[in-house]
């Protein structure tokens, strides 16, 4: 069987999705090889915003660009820590790589800089991320659980969370109104 790379698209849940974590979830993919895939969910608002959040960690925010930008739920797994999906790239201690200039980094130092007024232009704060073993991502898209589509990152950074599912849908030219809740398969 030919290998997939689902790296930098989105992973849009079909309408008949059954899993409540992720039911008309968008999910960005930042890594997919032949171990397993991980990405975030870029569409579910925890009602906290990056104040909240720089409060509660004990971390002055003196970026008031970001302040009331809303933290998110990225995943079931890990949800006790931060993934900041971020441009540009930089230089922080615990960062992938997703593209030339951006990039997804676990580790604090990425706050501090932001809580100190410097850090990445543009940044998305998640709890928790979305992962998958080894052919787990496949065996689903074969269920037809998932639309797939190269991700214009512009979604994520640019459109209010309720307006990025059917965005990406709109990537695939799809309308939500196409979208049936039954699978089916020719």
């Amino acid at each position: 069987m030919h290998a997939i790379n689902l790296t930098r698209q989105f992973l849009i849940a079909m309408p008949a999705m059954a899993d409540p974590i992720f039911a008309k979830s968008l999910v960005f993919v930042c890594d997919h090889n032949e171990q397993g895939a991980m990405g975030v969910i870029v569409n579910r608002p925890l009602g906290m915003d990056m104040r909240t959040l720089f409060q509660q960690i004990d971390i002055e925010l003196q970026r008031e660009d970001v302040a009331g930008q809303e933290v998110y739920f990225g995943g079931p797994v890990q949800t006790d820590r931060g993934f900041v999906l971020h441009q540009p790239l930089g230089n922080w201690q615990s960062t992938m790589s997703i593209e030339d200039e951006l990039g997804l980094t676990t580790s604090k130092d990425v706050l501090l800089a932001v809580g100190s007024g410097d850090g990445p232009e543009r940044l998305f704060i998640s709890l928790g991320y979305s992962g998958w073993e080894a052919g787990q991502l496949e065996n689903e898209l074969g269920q037809n659980a998932w639309l797939t589509v190269d991700a214009d990152i512009e979604v994520v950074f640019a459109l209010p969370p309720e307006q990025r599912y059917e965005a990406a849908l709109k990537l695939l030219g799809i309308d939500m109104a196409m979208l049936s809740d039954t699978a089916g398969h020719a």
